[in-house]
């Protein structure tokens, strides 16, 4: 085709050649292998192909109100055929009396059935039965449209190619035992069905086929990378020494769960494999993650190696300090935190002992990475909310040794299993899915805002009893396009229902200093104030023990996953916790289904299923910058069976053939090599 078209294409679609066109599939079709009667015509009908004759024609209305109406009729009874536009074109090809196929969207004016523009075929004495198909629709956008690449010119594109080559030429690259197992047709006849279907069969046969393609190709490159890691040096860490024993034996806070000591086995396992450890930690919001990170970080430093957390927020990162510090004192460990905020000569103190060996664990956030933070002997790194930090961040504390350290990666967002294979698999994943013994479940209610009366004496209720109150909004500030309560608002109204002396009332927003912050936070965890008035930036890491009841006003604005985690900061104690989930009464079905699933369960990974069932994987947080989520025509949410088997598929032939080089898996080696140049990167083996 001519330049500007095609650069329009690759501008618009990413599109170079023709094969990238050939997998660009249809979304839905129009199903044109039926024809129907005027009496068969219902409101709930998409589409409907009618023949019949037009028995007459006219042109009504003046000017912008100008219409052509021809009466269409068949033997059950009559409809109008309306076009507003290409009026004198339509009104010259029309004849009355002529038979024609007719195919469009019915409507209804004054309880008499019409059509719209409506794609029109004359077939007085011709055969029809060529007219009796599924017709592909493809996505266009406005640019292409206007060039005249439309669904349909999009068709003749794809329909000239298929002129242009023998199906031979798109070759298969799935191995014949994996088609044989998994019952796939053919790629050529996939491509073939997809566009062109004669029936539903052939639908379902080419998209599973594509689909299952989709999935294998994913999981054959995680397993590759994951395959490469294997490969990659780890230090050996041999010795479980004194600080591991010291703190294990006598300073242990609690029972470790059965989950995590499985995950410290796990962890153990890989450190003595002399392999780099790449393990994701899934862990529900108060399933203990902290102190599985703390005991990998002793089994480093009784190897004589250093290691550090980095944390996506300052607030997190301080809360790590205070944690892992209590720990490490009673072993003589020095503990450090460096963040932006840490300026001058205790940076300066903090950089020299670090690089001398004198600090033993670094906590920190993105200032982890600089180049002037420099280790004696890095051997373990733990990043917290990793989906947070860019690729290219974490690939910068991997340079920070000789030998790259040893890498755990943690989440308290619950990944679904689908969307954890899809987009962790070529990590080791560990799940922490038991909450330490003794704690309650948290109560989750629901009320709107006409009952703020009743929510403000429950939490008087609460205050009495020594307890402490989360607050919170998700705005600062008035919102001229959002008219739900914002914090400002919110701490005036709180003060005045909470009046000092009896009450004690702390903000926390983002816009405060980071010493403002840190008074705020240190005068609530002291309990030194009763309600803590915030917005989401108290989303992680805050752990209040006596603070037993979270309210969260306009509720309904909020993700599942930020609402969970919100409810998590509550529940920490050995007493009974709440959360309060306040909306508007008008709430859509979605907003329903959010705050619903929030009251049944406080399960993360139920959550989690049912948020990318709202959501669709591409919008589940920290998830779009991962290509591998831009699919063509499979979906996590609707696919998993056919995920499941592909990875199955995939796993058993680098079992068999690691490096693929038999016969059989030549073509899939080329064509993942191919995949590989085409989206390579620095970073393609860092997960």
């Amino acid at each position: 085709m001519g330049t500007a078209k095609a650069d329009l294409i690759e501008k618009e679609l990413k599109f170079r050649k023709w094969g990238d066109l050939l997998e660009y599939f249809p979304f839905r079709y129009l199903d044109k292998t039926k024809i129907h009667t005027i009496s068969e015509i219902t409101p709930d009908k998409q589409y409907i192909q009618l023949r019949g004759k037009i028995t007459s024609i006219e042109v009504l209305g003046q000017q912008r109100q100008k219409r052509l109406v021809a009466r269409f009729k068949d033997a059950t009874g009559v409809l109008d055929l309306i076009w507003f536009q290409g009026i004198s074109y339509i009104e010259k090809i029309l004849k009355p009396g002529a038979e024609y196929l007719i195919f469009g969207k019915p409507g209804f004016y004054k309880g008499l059935a019409n059509i719209s523009h409506p794609e029109i075929e004359w077939i007085s004495g011709k055969d029809i039965s060529i007219a009796n198909k599924f017709e592909p629709i493809y996505s266009s956008t406005e640019k292409l449209k206007s060039r005249g690449l439309d669904s349909k010119g999009i068709g003749i594109l794809i329909k000239n190619i298929f002129n242009e080559i023998s199906p031979e030429e798109i070759r298969d690259f799935i191995p014949p035992t994996v088609l044989k197992e998994n019952n796939l047709i053919g790629r050529s006849q996939a491509i073939q069905f997809i566009h062109y279907p004669l029936h539903e069969e052939q639908i379902a046969s080419a998209q599973f086929r594509l689909k299952f393609e989709e999935f294998f190709l994913i999981q054959m490159r995680l397993l590759k990378i994951k395959v490469g890691h294997k490969k990659n040096k780890g230090y050996l860490l041999e010795k479980l020494g004194f600080f591991f024993n010291d703190f294990y034996t006598h300073h242990l806070p609690f029972a470790l769960t059965t989950a995590q000591k499985n995950v410290l086995r796990e962890i153990r396992r890989d450190t003595l494999s002399g392999i780099q450890m790449n393990r994701l930690l899934q862990g529900d919001v108060g399933s203990g993650k902290t102190i599985v990170a703390f005991i990998s970080l002793l089994i480093a430093l009784d190897n004589d190696f250093q290691g550090c957390l980095m944390a996506p927020t300052e607030i997190l990162a301080q809360q790590h300090f205070l944690s892992i510090s209590e720990y490490a004192t009673p072993l003589g460990l020095k503990v450090a935190l460096l963040t932006g905020s840490v300026k001058g000569k205790t940076r300066k103190d903090i950089l020299t002992h670090l690089a001398d060996g004198t600090i033993h664990i670094l906590l920190g956030t993105h200032a982890l990475i600089e180049p002037a933070v420099i280790f004696k002997n890095l051997g373990m790194v733990i990043i917290d909310e990793q989906h947070r930090f860019g690729v290219e961040q974490r690939a910068k504390l991997w340079a920070k040794n000789e030998v790259p350290p040893h890498i755990l990666v943690m989440t308290a967002t619950p990944i679904p299993r689908t969307l954890a294979m899809t987009l962790y698999g070529d990590l080791d994943i560990s799940v922490l899915d038991e909450l330490p013994p003794g704690r309650k479940p948290i109560k989750t209610i629901h009320q709107y805002d006409s009952d703020r009366l009743k929510v403000f004496h429950f939490m008087k209720q609460e205050i009495a009893k020594g307890r402490q109150i989360y607050i919170v909004y998700p705005l600062i500030e008035e919102s001229e396009k959002m008219d739900y309560k914002h914090l400002m608002d919110g701490y005036e109204a709180i003060t005045n229902s909470f009046p000092r002396p009896q009450y004690e009332v702390s903000v926390m927003h983002g816009r405060l200093s980071a010493a403002d912050k840190d008074f705020e936070m240190r005068r609530f965890a002291r309990g030194e104030s009763n309600i803590m008035v915030a917005t989401t930036v108290i989303e992680v890491g805050v752990n209040i023990p006596n603070a037993s009841v979270m309210i969260i006003e306009s509720a309904e604005r909020f993700g599942l996953s930020q609402l969970h985690q919100l409810r998590g900061r509550v529940g920490r104690g050995a007493d009974q916790s709440y959360c309060i989930l306040i909306s508007d009464i008008k709430l859509t079905n979605e907003a329903c289904k959010r705050l619903q699933t929030m009251v049944e369960t406080n399960d993360g990974f139920v959550i989690a299923e049912v948020d990318m069932e709202l959501r669709g994987p591409g919008d589940i947080e920290g998830t779009r910058q991962s290509g591998l989520l831009e699919m063509k025509i499979a979906d996590l949410t609707r696919d998993k069976h056919i995920l499941y088997q592909a990875r199955t598929a995939a796993q058993k032939i680098i079992d068999s053939d690691e490096e693929l080089m038999q016969a059989a898996h030549l073509p899939l080696r080329n064509h993942l090599e191919y995949l590989r140049h085409k989206t390579e990167s620095h970073y393609s083996k860092i997960s």
